[in-house]
């Protein structure tokens, strides 16, 4: 168990204290005796400017706000749960995946965590393509079960407005993960309504705004993620193309 701790030291960038900083003393008082842990004191001002988030930031982020919303509905789905497993593989493979599991058994495990407290701290350190990267996670592993259930749904909308996250922001990714009439138009933020040129003018900004070189910062693996996002994009807008002959 020594091994874990020091991974969890290792992997983090940020001065954790505060609720994230409570959940990992939780994690740490389980798992292993003796431990005492001392969350470091964080010296930061309001004016405080965001930087480049780390990987590992993002990484016991994600660990958090997935355990909030796989207990969003009162149970935690072993297909929920094997998604979040097999992600974790592939993004950092075996070793590092295993830790990273073992960590998130132990938060899932926690009875209590404030949505509001833990997003507003990652929203104050973390900067928005990497909070939009996230929230695509989120919406990933909601629907690992088939689809997103209400409660789940709200829950992600509840984690969205505490990241700071746009209204339009949020649709646009919601958008991604529903099939309705017109989800390829709130992907690129428009209504069917746009002209053409509206239309390209859209997909120009959308394709930059998530375009994977965004979350660069965060290593190759998460760059692989953020491709679906972009890829997802050029769909939305092949497809209106298609629709309209646009040429």
């Amino acid at each position: 168990m020594a091994n874990f701790a020091k991974w969890i030291g290792a992997t983090l960038g940020w001065s954790f204290a505060g609720p994230i900083g409570g959940i990992l003393g939780f994690v740490l008082g389980s798992v292993i005796d003796g431990v005492k842990f001392e969350p470091i004191e964080v010296k930061t001002t309001s004016r405080r400017q965001k930087q480049p988030t780390r990987a590992g930031d993002f990484e016991v982020s994600l660990l958090i706000l997935s355990a909030i919303v796989i207990k969003a509905d009162g149970k935690s789905d072993a297909r929920e749960l094997e998604y979040v497993r097999k992600q974790f593989k592939a993004l950092y493979g075996e070793t590092r995946a295993h830790n990273a599991f073992q960590l998130f058994k132990e938060i899932i495990r926690k009875d209590k965590i404030s949505t509001r407290q833990v997003a507003l701290q990652i929203r104050q350190y973390m900067d928005h393509p990497s909070r939009l990267q996230l929230l695509h996670f989120l919406f990933n592993i909601a629907k690992a079960d088939g689809y997103v259930n209400e409660l789940e749904e709200l829950k992600i909308s509840q984690i969205a407005s505490y990241l700071g996250i746009s209204t339009a922001d949020y649709q646009s990714i919601k958008a991604m993960f529903y099939d309705s009439s017109d989800a390829n138009y709130k992907i690129l933020e428009i209504t069917k309504h746009a002209t053409d040129n509206e239309v390209k003018k859209a997909y120009r900004k959308m394709a930059k705004k998530y375009h994977p070189d965004k979350v660069q910062h965060l290593g190759k693996e998460h760059q692989k993620g953020a491709e679906e996002k972009f890829k997802r994009i050029q769909k939305a807008y092949e497809a209106i193309q298609a629709e309209r002959g646009m040429k």
